[in-house]
């Protein structure tokens, strides 16, 4: 397993414009095919090579699990389409005013944390669509939860400003260990520059080496540059 350093569209903000679990990666089309391709690669998954709802901004839009996903009801039929030709888990439509669910859903196999403001019957949706319990909650004080910080079935990296009973419940309900980490050279909303899944992690190339050490010791997984 391993880190690599890397970039999207001339961006370090990889968790902005692609997604991953462990069975599939979503990247946008812009992105040349050799490139996608690669990542997929180092991230041993499937590629789906698509927009979300006509944008580049997967990451964003998207959240998931290895059970299930979670889309905005603006997402497109041919995305859709293809998005289910490659992943064979529960898809979730939400029927809601929110489109940014990878910005405001935090999940791993084992929990989800979400944005407080969702009602209680969005909640059970969500929990529902990823085939885990979905309690509120929040990150460093703030809603963001999936841009303030990364999961996976190994570990948890968030934004240094998490208190110890944020860092307890993401602990209790996701069941892995949290580190507090920054990327790209001291930014704390480490989920628009990082992506990762149980074989390997993508980060900004402008992440450093200090970064880096804490990204691998958190989700278990050694350095390798691009």
């Amino acid at each position: 397993m391993a880190v690599y350093l890397s970039s999207i569209i001339g961006s370090v903000c990889i968790g902005v414009y692609s997604m991953a679990n462990d069975k599939i990666v979503i990247i946008p089309k812009m992105v040349p095919q050799d490139k996608a391709e690669e990542m997929a690669k180092w991230l041993n998954v499937k590629l789906v090579h698509t927009s979300i709802a006509n944008s580049i901004l997967a990451g964003a839009f998207v959240c998931a699990n290895s059970k299930g996903m979670l889309f905005p009801k603006s997402i497109r039929k041919e995305e859709l389409s293809l998005i289910t030709s490659f992943f064979d888990g529960d898809i979730t439509i939400m029927d809601t005013k929110k489109t940014a669910y990878g910005n405001i859903v935090l999940a791993n196999d084992n929990g989800a944390i979400v944005d407080p403001t969702f009602s209680e019957s969005e909640i059970k949706q969500i929990a529902s669509g990823l085939g885990v319990d979905a309690v509120p909650g929040e990150i460093a004080g703030l809603p963001y939860v999936g841009s303030l910080a990364v999961a996976t079935n190994k570990g948890i990296l968030a934004h240094p400003k998490i208190t110890d009973e944020e860092k307890d419940l993401l602990e209790n309900v996701l069941k892995v260990p949290v580190e507090k980490a920054t990327i790209n050279c001291g930014i704390p909303y480490v989920g628009t520059g990082l992506i990762a899944n149980s074989h390997a992690a993508v980060v900004g190339s402008l992440t450093t080496g200090p970064e880096m050490f804490i990204i691998e010791n958190a989700i278990d997984v050694v350095q390798d540059d691009e």
